[in-house]
Order: structure tokens, then C-alpha cells, then sequence
């Protein structure tokens, strides 16, 4: 049963609805008017009775003219249809991989996600990042598969999230509460595919699946803490170059295996202002030119992010461009980048600290917000 909002005037609807078989109608009309035409003329002209050259002639035109119109008729009516599901496709991909903010608690962000699925926008890849009272939190993810076959894993993933990384005070709480929504769906995922297994081999018929998922969080000091299954480590943009933001060895993906009882959140040590963070999934450095060779993803992060860093859209545009032309065209996976630059103000010297230390630091605080100021206002005008 559909219930209406309250408060919602039901007149309208009414409207619409009644309008809808005279669409269909005025839709069917000339179709039907020009198979009449066609059905009169054969019967009633008396050209049409005619072998001679000049009537075959003409009655080939009449039919010709018949069939043009009638495909272009068609042709309408699907490319309106074509338009209508393309419309709803995107409400609803727009929906499940919404577009970032271009600033969060004093971060820069730009995100941008590639399918390899033709006509799709979202693939198997996912990325969300929210500001909440532990910190900004971020989730970058890369379910196995690509395209429209996925997209049901990366709305129990993102879904999932968004709740936890609320609610949960700490990154293993998260990281549990993701695991949980990755074990549920692909149990329903595989009742729903093979309704004939039973018990164990529930379990058994989707086993291969899983989901790679990195969390990051950014506490207000700039102090960064990470918990990584199976997925990339993102590089550090700074003055010093481009670096890993950690080495240590990942933790298995999430499906498979169970997660340990211990999740102690790996510290990665401090991001200062004017530094970013540039996340990706697998398909970007896995992605392929002509002759084999893999994209040189730290040698173009290293080429394009010099210092002083530009704008994450400007990064983000560079890399992307990079990878198209390596590639060719569009990459045989899904590809997801999200950047994070650090523009918050450094933080104000401690009291009782010497009067020219003051003084000093406060100028170069101002310089500093000047010059965040500056490099940053383009944002508010993004097309």
C-alpha cells in the first residue's frame, strides 16, 4: 500500500493521472493516422489500382513516406523513454554516491569516480566522508566486480557507515559495523540468487565475494589514525613530496575472513596545514595502456602536486586526465579519487610562550590564513 505525505494536495496527482492515457494516445495517434493514410490510399485512390511506371512509382513514395514517418515516430518515443530512465538512473546513483561538499570542518575536498560500466555512474567502487563530533571520517572502498552488480554491495557499505561513523566512538566500531552489513547482504544476496542452497551453502555461494574498505580519521589537531582492509594506502601531498601514509601490511577484506578480536586504529602520524591526502581504488594504478605498462600513479601525483599544493579539483582534473590519456578511453575497472588538503589555521601559541614568539607566530598565522584564503575561495564557485 502507498500512502501520500500528509499535507501534500492531491489535486495534482489527479491532473496527471488523467493525462496520461491522452499522452498515450496523442503517442499512438499518428502512428495510426499514417497507417490509415497508407490503408486509404491503397484502397480508395485510383492511382493505386494502376501497373503502369508512373503508379508504381508514386505508390512507392506514398509508402515510403509511410514508413519514414512511422520510424520517426518511434524513434521519438524511445529516445523520450531513453531520457526519462536516464533522468531516474541518475536521481537515484546521485542518491547512493552523493556528491561531496567542497569543504568539511576545514578540509578541501574533491571526489571523483569513473565505471567501467557503460552508461553507469556508480560501479563498484565508494568513498563518503562526514564530519561528526570523533572527527572527520572517511571511507574509501572497492567491492570485487564492477558495474551494475555491485551497487547493491556499495549501498550496504555506505549505508552502514554513514550510521556508524556517528555513532561509534572509536574506527573498530565502525569497521565492525561495516563487516556485519557486508556478512548481511551477501547472505540475502545469495538467498536471493540461489533459493535452492540451504544453511551452509548459503554461505558458500557467494564466498568469492568481498570488499576492500579503508577509514581514515582526521581529528581537529590534524592527527590522522587508519584502519585498512585489503585497500590501497593513500599517498601524502606535501612539502616534502609524495609518500605512502603508511607501509604496514593491510588486513584481510571484508567477506571472507573474520576480523580480529583486537582493531587497534593505526596512528599516521599528523597532517598539517597546506598537506592533503589523495585516495584511490586499485583501478587506478592497475589501469593499462597498449602495451601493457601500469599507470605511474606516484610519478604523476609527484609531477602534478608541487608546492605550494593547488586546489584538490586541480589535482584531481590532472591525475584524471593523466589516466585517460594512458589508458586511451575509459578504464577496464572502476577508478575512485578523492582529495583531502588540510586548510585549517595552525593553531594558536600556548600561553606564556616568549613575547617574539608571539608576535612572530601571529604574523605568520595571518600570513597564513591570507594565503588559504586566497588559494581556497574558488571552491564556492565550482561548475
Amino acid at each position: 500500500m502507498i500512502h501520500s505525505k500528509a499535507g501534500v494536495p492531491r489535486g495534482p496527482r489527479r491532473r496527471t493521472r488523467a493525462r496520461r492515457p491522452l499522452r498515450r494516445g496523442a503517442a499512438l495517434g499518428l502512428p495510426t493516422a499514417w497507417g490509415a493514410i497508407a490503408i486509404t490510399y491503397k484502397l480508395a485512390c485510383p492511382l493505386a489500382q494502376q501497373n503502369g511506371l508512373g503508379a508504381r512509382i508514386v505508390t512507392s513514395a506514398v509508402f515510403l513516406a509511410v514508413g519514414t514517418g512511422l520510424i520517426v515516430q518511434v524513434r521519438r518515443s524511445l529516445l523520450r523513454e531513453l531520457r526519462q530512465i536516464r533522468q531516474i538512473a541518475g536521481a537515484a546513483q546521485n542518491a547512493l554516491l552523493r556528491p561531496l561538499p567542497p569543504r568539511l570542518d576545514g578540509l578541501n575536498l574533491a571526489a571523483a569516480q569513473l565505471s567501467a560500466e557503460r552508461g553507469a555512474v556508480v560501479g563498484g567502487d565508494l568513498y563518503e566522508v562526514l564530519a561528526t563530533e570523533h572527527g572527520v571520517r572517511v571511507v574509501m572502498g572497492d567491492v570485487r566486480g564492477h558495474g551494475i552488480a555491485a551497487i547493491g554491495t556499495v549501498a550496504a557499505v555506505l549505508g552502514s557507515f554513514r550510521e556508524a561513523a556517528h555513532d561509534e566512538p572509536d574506527l573498530a566500531g565502525v569497521l565492525r559495523r561495516l563487516d556485519r552489513a557486508v556478512a548481511r547482504h551477501l547472505r540475502e544476496r545469495a538467498r536471493a540468487e540461489h533459493p535452492a542452497a540451504a544453511g551452509p551453502d548459503h554461505d558458500s555461494a557467494l564466498a568469492e565475494e568481498f570488499v576492500t574498505v579503508l577509514l581514515l580519521e582526521i581529528d581537529e589537531d590534524g592527527g590522522v589514525q587508519a584502519l585498512n582492509c585489503g585497500h590501497p594506502w593513500p599517498y601524502r601531498l606535501g612539502a616534502t613530496g609524495v609518500e605512502p601514509l603508511a607501509r604496514a601490511g593491510p588486513l584481510p577484506p571484508l567477506g571472507p575472513f573474520p576480523l580480529p578480536p583486537e582493531l587497534p586504529a593505526l596512528s599516521c602520524g599528523q597532517l598539517p596545514p597546506g598537506e592533503a591526502l589523495f585516495l584511490y581504488t586499485d583501478g587506478a594504478e592497475d589501469a593499462r595502456d597498449q602495451h601493457g605498462r601500469f599507470f605511474p600513479l606516484p610519478e604523476v601525483l609527484a609531477t602534478v602536486a608541487q608546492h605550494p599544493l593547488p586546489l584538490p579539483e586541480s589535482v584531481l582534473g590532472s591525475v584524471f586526465t593523466a589516466l585517460l590519456r594512458h589508458t586511451g578511453g575509459t578504464p577496464a575497472d572502476d577508478v575512485a579519487m578523492l582529495v583531502l588538503r588540510n586548510d585549517r589555521l595552525p593553531p594558536h601559541p600556548q600561553p606564556g610562550a616568549r613575547s617574539g614568539d608571539i608576535s612572530g607566530s601571529a604574523a605568520g598565522a595571518e600570513h597564513t590564513a591570507e594565503h588559504t584564503v586566497a588559494r581556497t575561495s574558488p571552491t564556492t564557485h565550482r561548475h
